[in-house]
């Protein structure tokens, strides 16, 4: 299990400077936040940290490749990752999380950057992740051939409609 303390910024001892962050991420980290698409990876993350008084902005960038399941062939498949995300932190009376500013509690000052880190690599990773032309598994691709064959076969067969729809299709509001 990966330990997610070399993630974990204390924010209290920070100084009124750029303070900036390297970490190389594996299969470990993946399973440690519980990724649920991910599979492994390697990724390099680097975060920058800038302090202005009870402020700080964080730049995370991440660059590497991931494993996700292919929407076609469910086969793992490599995936790049390059992504750049900005994050407001504050230190407040006590925790709170919006989309634009992460209130971390003054007396605590530590904020554990593990699922910011996450979610800027899952945000970055198309909706739609297929393989390239003729990479997929060939077996599930010509099994998805013949289902899709039997599908437009049985589409093409005339049905029978209920008379019921029919007297409603003459059912027509005109303007």
């Amino acid at each position: 299990m990966c330990s997610l303390d070399a993630l974990k910024i204390d924010l209290r001892a920070l100084a009124d400077d750029v303070t900036t962050l390297q970490v190389h991420l594996d299969d470990s980290f993946f399973e440690a936040v519980e990724a649920l698409d991910i599979k492994h990876g390697e990724v390099d993350a680097v975060i920058t940290v800038r302090k202005a008084g009870n402020a700080f902005e964080l730049v995370i960038q991440t660059d590497g490749t991931v494993a996700v399941p292919c929407d076609l062939c469910l086969d793992d498949m490599e995936q790049p990752v390059h992504s750049e995300t900005t994050q407001i932190v504050k230190l407040g009376e006590e925790s709170s999380e919006t989309d634009e500013v992460i209130v971390v509690d003054e007396n605590e000052g530590m904020l554990n950057m593990a699922w910011i880190v996450y979610e800027s690599i899952v945000l970055d990773i198309p909706i739609r992740h297929v393989h390239a032309p003729g990479k997929c598994n060939a077996a599930m691709t010509e099994k998805l051939n013949e289902l899709s064959a039997a599908r437009s076969s049985s589409a093409n067969r005339e049905t029978t409609v209920d008379p019921r729809w029919n007297a409603l299709s003459n059912l027509k509001i005109e303007d």
